[in-house]
């Protein structure tokens, strides 16, 4: 589980209650991407055929520009995760992250699960004594690609969620 049980206002949009502002919620979304594109590789390398988590990938991109509605988005992220359910580790764990950036339209707070799965994708690729180390180095990559208007915001909820997130956010 990767979501709060309450949700936090500051991922829940201005139209819905909440403090979201469109261009934040825009950089969540591809900060999301940006981690899932990182390790999409991974997906890729065993499952060439498939093509849900790229596309998962680019509908959050172009929901950003606003080419394609939320439902299609999310629909692109159920169908991502749907194909990670029958796999194992890095390559899932890759899906998922994929699956996870393209429901951050629908749901904002989705942006930490792209980058949790990511992490732990990088944590399964890695020589069991080099995971921990792995997970830490894409950790940090990721918060190097955080925008300066959604830095605090992501950081405070990575501290906040980190123990439902597997603690990946220890680095």
């Amino acid at each position: 589980m990767i979501l709060p049980k309450k949700r936090d206002p500051r991922f829940i949009t201005v139209r819905r209650g909440g403090t979201l502002q469109d261009a934040d919620h825009h950089l969540l979304a591809l900060w999301a991407a940006d981690c899932a594109q990182h390790v999409l590789h991974l997906f890729e390398k065993v499952q060439p055929e498939d093509g849900r988590p790229r596309q998962a990938i680019e509908m959050v991109r172009a929901w950003t520009r606003g080419e394609v509605t939320m439902s299609e988005s999310r629909a692109a992220g159920g169908h991502a995760m749907a194909a990670a359910r029958a796999l194992r580790g890095a390559v899932r764990h890759a899906a998922f992250a994929a699956g996870q950036a393209a429901c951050v339209p629908h749901v904002a707070a989705h942006e930490l699960g792209a980058a949790a799965y990511a992490i732990k994708a990088m944590q399964a690729a890695a020589p069991k004594e080099e995971a921990e180390s792995a997970g830490r180095r894409e950790c940090q990559w990721q918060r190097e690609q955080l925008p300066e208007a959604i830095r605090a915001l992501v950081l405070d909820d990575q501290r906040l969620r980190n123990d439902i997130c597997w603690s990946v956010f220890d680095c």
